[in-house]
């Protein structure tokens, strides 16, 4: 089995755009933010980044000129989600073939379904943390009890918090996500674009069960209120201070939090080589 690190500290990859421009990286344990005007290749080293890490997972060859050095120099992947941020309609997706129950027709209504199967395999790990506790003889046992059931707790406090506005709450009984707006049941699927990827955040970093992970998104402020773009980082570490966040991003309010320090312009990473 593979040794698998907590975080990323750094990033090279040899070439871009044909063979011109080398990237070398360095990166903050916590928060990376990477800034550029557009066509800059923000993104495409994003991309090359998530190719790489998922060919590792796959157990493919990996001689794509992409070089990581983790925290652990013996490690040689990393727990990692991605995040899509561009509500595109689906097409001649394999899954979307094999859903018959639920009427799907964006990526973003892709990634939602299949955070609902991975938020019930976490209840379960919640409900097994919770049980281990309390059958301890550790005399700290009650309280990491406590302490666990309270993480889905505050999961839903910050997401109603962030629909108050539009009277959505949880429904905090049910074992898959729903809402209740006016007496009405509204499933995740029938929220606007910036509700889907909000949630589709908080949700990807709640299931990760506040283990380490790198979590790697292309602009998440597309279709997010300017308030939420604000409010974004805060709430990830919030949910998992363990988390490594790498993202892209054009605008100024996803920093403005205090995060200004954590900012890179890819022209600082980029040199051609000679």
């Amino acid at each position: 089995m593979k040794k698998v690190a907590d975080y990323i500290e750094r990033i090279e990859i040899d070439s871009l755009w044909s063979g011109r421009h080398h990237v070398d990286w360095q990166l903050n344990r916590h928060v990376n933010v990477l800034s550029g005007v557009n066509g800059v290749g923000k993104s495409t080293i994003l991309n090359r980044v998530v190719k790489h890490l998922m060919a590792l997972s796959n157990e493919e060859r990996t001689d794509d000129g992409v070089h990581i050095t983790y925290n652990d120099t013996e490690a040689e992947t990393v727990r990692f989600d991605v995040i899509r941020s561009f509500d595109r309609p689906v097409v001649n997706s394999e899954l979307l073939n094999k859903i018959t129950d639920i009427q799907l027709s964006t990526e973003l209504d892709l990634q939602l379904y299949q955070l609902q199967r991975e938020y019930l395999d976490y209840q379960v790990n919640l409900s097994n943390r919770m049980l281990a506790f309390f059958t301890s003889q550790a005399a700290d046992a009650a309280q990491k009890a406590a302490e666990t059931a309270m993480e889905k707790t505050h999961f839903f406090d910050l997401v109603d918090r962030l629909f108050l506005d539009t009277n959505k709450k949880i429904m905090r009984e049910r074992n898959e996500i729903l809402f209740m707006q006016h007496g009405e049941v509204i499933p995740p699927y029938r929220l606007s674009s910036g509700e889907k990827q909000i949630l589709i955040i908080l949700l990807t970093v709640l299931v990760e069960n506040r283990r380490p992970c790198v979590l790697l998104m292309d602009e998440p402020e597309v279709s997010l209120h300017v308030e939420w773009q604000e409010k974004l980082i805060g709430l990830i570490r919030d949910l998992n201070p363990e988390a490594q966040i790498v993202l892209t991003t054009h605008s100024p309010a996803v920093i403005i939090d205090g995060w200004g320090d954590c900012v890179t312009d890819v022209a600082d990473i980029v040199t051609d080589p000679d």
